[in-house]
């Protein structure tokens, strides 16, 4: 029996990665990840490093962030703890889905995973406290490849649920797409899951 199930989302090559759990009255036992039963999202790519974040307040906003080739990086998002509204946005220029974006609801509860590939940004936002997520990396960080957008960016429309609380100084000081050499935006009538 497989761990996990693997739903394409409206982007290519964004995924969603629906985890299984095995329980029974004492509690239950998860695998997060597996090279072999998630290859068809992995690939021959390797996880590099495993991120472990806790955000205390609900509403705060974390990102867009991604990294510059040759730096570029999968992620594997997942929440342990609370819930979170989990954002990418395609910055692949030469991609029919280019500046959409799509968002998922991760928490504790429902066991989700969301599988970002290279040429994205990723951020979230806090709709309980105390949320705990875990990012695998194909990629090591490298901060002189490290970038982001503006998670408030008109130009992104991305409707936050909660009314943004906190935010890092670093991310308000994230460009605008207007600031940026990234072509055209493209609306997107995708709406978030649920």
């Amino acid at each position: 029996m497989s761990r996990f199930s693997i739903h394409p989302t409206a982007i290519q090559g964004l995924s969603l990665i629906q985890r299984h759990p095995i329980g029974d009255e004492r509690g239950y036992l998860e695998r997060l990840f597996c090279t072999q039963e998630l290859q068809a999202i992995i690939g021959q790519r390797m996880i590099m490093q495993i991120n472990h974040t806790l955000t205390a307040k609900a509403g705060t906003v974390r990102g867009l962030h991604f990294q510059h080739p040759p730096h570029a990086e999968m992620k594997l998002v997942s929440c342990l703890r609370g819930e979170v509204f989990d954002v990418a946005i395609d910055l692949r220029q030469d991609s029919p889905t280019f500046l959409q974006w799509h968002a998922e609801r991760l928490s504790a509860d429902n066991h989700r995973t969301l599988a970002i590939p290279e040429g994205f940004a990723h951020g979230f936002q806090t709709l309980t406290a105390d949320c705990e997520l875990l990012y695998l990396h194909t990629a090591a960080y490298q901060p002189d490849a490290e970038d982001g957008l503006n998670a408030l960016d008109p130009a992104l429309a991305i409707p936050w649920p909660l009314p943004v609380s906190e935010r890092s100084a670093r991310d308000v000081a994230l460009p605008m797409l207007s600031n940026l050499a990234l072509g055209a935006t493209r609306k997107t009538d995708d709406k978030p899951a649920n």
